[in-house]
């Protein structure tokens, strides 16, 4: 297990945007306040918002309005696309750093993006001659990169399959591999690893769900084999609503609570992200799935 390291974690909140999508619409001015409460908690990534249409994801309406507000400071604000009109209209907006989603299942990539995921890594190219024009970092997120809910990726093929075309079609794009139903473990995700291309690992990051409750050790297993940057969302919020069974996401608090015990950085503060994730209840109405938002900080336990 790392410990005491001189490597930092790097943690992108994707709460205004995942923690949010699948629920009742928060108001523009309730998802920048947590933008903007995130960042002074010390989250330098977040994932702001996402530039889809209304009608399908009518929780995310509004995401120019939401951009135009957000200070522009040393936090890096991401946006998700899903399309090359999303990436014009998020340029527009002022997003320099965009998500795009490429599904490892075809059955989710139809009921997510109507597309293959053939026809998603076409998509994604054609985004990136627009992210071109602008001094712009994109990051393809593989999603259901370690199991479908649909039982068409029973194995690591489909998942590098659509990995080396991603990475020949845009050798420059970092790489996200998501869980997007929780259905990863050590083992999976060490299938995984295994087989990737090394172009593929230059900027490799998880995004984690925890429907099952291995998001952590999940994490703790991917620091101790040199991944050093995850998604999370504050209170454990979020999940696809084009995919069943989808939990919500690793806990920001959960995950900093125990890479401060075992002395590895994030420069988050844990007190000040446990104060958001206890808003939270009041903006969604309803209890946050978090442990750590539940139980709190740890007490003292000095080391021997």
């Amino acid at each position: 297990m790392v410990r005491d390291s001189d490597v930092a974690v790097k943690i992108r909140d994707v709460t205004p945007r995942d923690g949010l999508q699948a629920g009742e619409p928060v108001s523009v001015d309730g998802r920048v306040d947590l933008a903007i409460a995130l960042a002074a908690a010390g989250l330098t990534d977040i994932e702001a918002a996402s530039f889809v249409s209304a009608a399908a994801v009518p929780a995310m309406a509004g995401a120019d309005e939401v951009f135009a507000r957000l200070p522009r400071t040393t936090t890096t604000w991401w946006a998700l696309v899903p399309n090359e009109r999303g990436a014009i209209d998020a340029l527009s907006a002022g997003a320099r750093h965009i998500t795009v989603t490429v599904s490892a299942s075809a059955a989710y990539s139809a009921k997510n993006v109507r597309r293959t995921p053939e026809q998603a890594i076409a998509v994604l190219t054609d985004i990136a001659v627009f992210t071109r024009q602008q001094p712009t970092v994109l990051d393809a997120v593989v999603s259901c990169a370690f199991g479908s809910p649909f039982a068409d990726v029973r194995n690591r093929e489909p998942v590098i399959s659509v990995i080396a075309g991603i990475v020949d079609a845009l050798p420059e794009a970092r790489i996200t591999l998501a869980d997007t139903t929780g259905t990863a473990t050590p083992r999976r995700i060490d299938d995984v690893l295994s087989a990737l291309p090394n172009s593929a690992r230059v900027d490799l990051g998880l995004h984690l769900h925890d429907t099952r409750g291995t998001a952590l050790a999940n994490a703790l297993w991917a620091i101790d084999h040199g991944i050093a940057r995850f998604d999370t969302s504050t209170g454990g919020l979020g999940g696809s609503p084009f995919a069943p069974g989808a939990g919500g996401n690793l806990a920001t608090e959960d995950l900093v609570l125990m890479l401060d015990d075992l002395g590895i950085a994030t420069g988050v503060d844990l007190d000040a992200i446990l104060c958001i994730a206890h808003s939270l209840e009041g903006l969604v109405g309803y209890p946050v799935p978090s442990r750590t938002s539940t139980a709190g900080a740890l007490p003292v336990f000095e080391r021997s």
